[in-house]
């Protein structure tokens, strides 16, 4: 019995740094970006695929995955998900060009996505009571920790080493997960005879994929007209209107299609991609409208906040990684606070109480962001952020599996993890369009009061917004431009500061979505749930 317990745990850390791979790795190359491009001599084409492609093919195929699993074995799903993200890290820390590197993201997508919901699926199979809850909020600790710290890691290894081991580290770590995985984890399955769902699957691919593709290059492409003529490959995109509004077209007809199947299928006793009875469960459907919204304004800020530090304040990759760092000690707090809470308070409170600190600590960044701002104040307004995150994430999950038939659970851990990454997309693409909008305006306006000519303005005000701040840095060295680099210094702190707003209003909007949640009996008792405890 001992041994059991023993064992339940020790794969609980194992879990966790498949976990701790993942998210690394979809934050730990922002920082090796510009070392990349002087090394392999990428296009700004190239550059925005490298990052982009992974996280493409990872929300498109979260589902689709997430179901399999539970038809193949959890297990077995998490295994083959670390072999192929080891083996195209090979490739990506090798890959001589930017074709090659891109091509290896897209296969690390492939496997990113058959780990992350196989994770939650064999935490949701493996615990029961109060373990869960515990488990649970160590999983989500570790999602908001990692997220900090792979800027951190980035920095150092490309700084100390070399870009390619920003992907190498993740073979020993491969290698150390597979060992512990195959020996602590017990094999877990639906026992179900019914028909594979081919095209369900098929759907899902193109729904969540031509969806993140919209949301992600909306910017970029242009939301409906195109910005310019868009060179995909040997293809070149000339029309007038962009492919975002097409892609989101696509996604749209895909989503009424799989509806259509999947009620279709489940009414015939078929085997679907994801059981339209899930959403009869009031925790599964509100919990996921709850994660979507607060997704929206959870992480965006990790991604303006480098910008504004490197590029305004004047810190490097590893000074920026090291302020951060602050939001993964908070994060790792909330892991034992809520460790000690669960099955003493309802979870759906200690989910509302992580919001709230998240509100108040994105906020707190954003009355310390200016151009001459203290920025050690940073450290605990980053640490009340980190140790919302901490417990938000991780009791959310908890409530949005609660009720989840077991042996539904990856297609629920699959559905929750597809909408935090919608969520997250179409937080990123909104609060990007408010730092790069307001910092435009701005800028353009002081340099109007300087009463510069406005082809020049014009110029100035794209150079800054085109490379994300990077051109504040050339502005400074030039006397000539020195004032006007301090003027875009005060227009990119005033768009930074604007985008941490909006999303704490993103995260005000999630607190009132979990409102929701708790008024639908749940299926299983408290006793019937101790009742399934896995023995000690």
């Amino acid at each position: 019995m001992t041994d059991m317990f023993a064992r339940r745990w020790a794969g609980l850390v194992f879990i966790s740094i498949a976990v701790s791979l993942i998210i690394v790795d979809s934050t730990i190359v922002n920082v090796a970006i510009p070392s990349i491009v002087d090394d392999l001599g990428i296009t700004s084409t190239e550059v925005q695929w490298v990052q982009e492609a992974y996280t493409l093919v990872f929300a498109s195929l979260l589902l689709l995955f997430g179901s399999f699993a539970d038809r193949w074995g959890r297990k077995r799903m998490l295994l083959i998900g670390v072999v192929i993200f080891a083996v195209s890290s090979v490739f990506a820390a090798l890959a001589p060009t930017g074709g090659l590197l891109i091509l290896a993201r897209l296969v690390q997508g492939v496997g990113g996505a058959m780990m992350l919901p196989t994770t939650l699926s064999l935490i949701n199979a493996t615990f029961r009571g109060r373990e869960r809850g515990i488990a649970f909020a160590v999983w989500g600790s570790t999602i908001g920790g990692m997220a900090a710290v792979g800027p951190l890691l980035g920095g150092w290894l490309t700084t100390e080493f070399s870009w390619r081991w920003a992907f190498g580290i993740n073979i020993p770590l491969g290698i150390l997960i597979l060992i512990g995985v195959s020996l602590t984890i017990a094999e877990s399955r639906e026992h179900s005879h019914k028909g594979l769902d081919v095209l369900g699957a098929a759907l899902s691919v193109v729904l969540f994929g031509t969806l993140v593709f919209g949301l992600i290059e909306g910017r970029s492409y242009g939301w409906w007209e195109a910005n310019e003529p868009i060179d995909l490959g040997s293809f070149t995109w000339d029309w007038s209107i962009s492919p975002v509004p097409i892609a989101f077209a696509i996604s749209a007809v895909a989503l009424a299609v799989f509806v259509w199947w999947e009620l279709r299928r489940s009414r015939a006793g078929l085997g679907t991609l994801l059981e339209p009875s899930l959403f009869t469960i009031s925790s599964f459907r509100n919990g996921n409208v709850a994660a979507l919204v607060v997704s929206l304004g959870e992480f965006g800020l990790i991604l303006s906040l480098p910008l504004w530090l490197q590029f305004v304040l004047g810190f490097d990759a590893l000074q920026t990684g090291l302020i951060l760092l602050a939001l993964a000690g908070g994060s790792f707090l909330a892991s034992g606070f809520a460790g000690g809470l669960s099955g003493r308070v309802r979870p759906v409170l200690i989910v509302r109480a992580g919001i709230v600190a998240e509100i108040i600590g994105v906020a707190w960044v954003g009355l310390v962001i200016g151009p001459d701002a203290a920025w050690g104040w940073l450290i605990p307004a980053l640490a009340v952020y980190g140790f919302g995150v901490g417990l938000a994430t991780a009791q959310l999950t908890g409530v949005i599996l609660e009720d989840v038939p077991v042996d539904l659970s990856g297609q629920g851990s699959g559905t929750q993890s597809t909408s935090r990454q919608v969520g997250s997309a179409l937080g990123i693409a909104i609060l990007g369009t408010v730092l790069f909008t307001s910092t435009g305006g701005i800028l353009g306006g002081l340099l109007d009061d300087r009463g510069v000519p406005a082809d020049q303005r014009d110029a100035i005000v794209s150079s800054v917004v085109d490379s994300a701040g990077a051109a504040i840095e050339g502005l400074e060295q030039s006397p000539e431009t020195a004032d006007i680099a301090e003027d875009a210094k005060t227009a990119f702190s005033d768009g930074t500061r604007l985008s941490a707003f909006t999303a704490a209003g993103f995260l005000t909007i999630g607190l009132f979505a979990t409102l929701a949640l708790g008024r639908g009996e749940p299926r299983r008792t408290r006793a019937e749930e101790a009742a399934e405890s896995p023995p000690a």
